[in-house]
């Protein structure tokens, strides 16, 4: 996944997070996945991105190798997914 930083900030590798926020949403066939990974306690350290997946289990996928990277344990992660549900025609 790729990951956006600031332009005068240092390399992602060298920088460290404490949380990951993280937006799954079912979008014309494919998911697509907004990540913030945040650092509680440097507030200037932060970083943001977006990719697309093609199935649910790759962007599930994406968030854990983001989690592992950095070492944010699974209590500092907030996931929200939005999908549609098939059998009514509603969004949820």
């Amino acid at each position: 996944m790729n990951v956006s930083l600031p332009s005068s900030s240092r390399k992602l590798s060298e920088r460290s997070f404490t949380h990951l926020k993280a937006h799954i949403v079912e979008e014309d066939g494919a998911f697509t996945v907004r990540v913030r990974l945040l650092n509680e306690v440097e507030k200037d350290e932060g970083a943001w991105g977006e990719e697309t997946a093609a199935t649910f289990d790759q962007a599930s996928a994406m968030i854990d190798a983001l989690a592992s990277e950095f070492s944010i344990p699974q209590t500092c992660i907030s996931i929200k997914i939005v999908m549609n549900r098939f059998q009514d025609g509603t969004m949820h």
